[in-house]
């Protein structure tokens, strides 16, 4: 196997990659136990956090955002251990998710 790109993705955007593949079947089983948006919310909640456009909001957290769907600042905080948000950064986050 050869790596041609790193990019990171989404559960849903693996779900869909995974799905093509016969012989993967405990990575399927996975993905669907634990996929929370249909593909559709995932883009909408990641343009929306995009929109944001905090700088400190890497691809990185919203991809994990995402995934995770965070319903309280303590997951939110979590998420961006490597970052200092402030209330309002985190509330703001807060206000898009608790829509999914």
């Amino acid at each position: 196997m050869t790596i041609h790109a790193k990019q990171p993705l989404t559960l849903v955007e693996v779900k869909e990659i995974v799905d093509k593949m016969d012989e993967k079947q405990e990575m399927k089983e996975y993905l669907k136990n634990f996929t929370k948006l249909s593909k559709k919310d995932a883009n909408k909640l990641k343009e929306e956090i995009t929109s944001l456009g905090n700088v400190k909001i890497q691809e990185e957290h919203i991809i994990k955002l995402v995934d995770i769907v965070p319903k309280d600042a303590e997951d939110v905080s979590k998420i961006f251990s490597d970052t200092s948000l402030t209330e309002e950064e985190t509330n703001a986050i807060l206000e898009i998710t608790k829509k999914y």
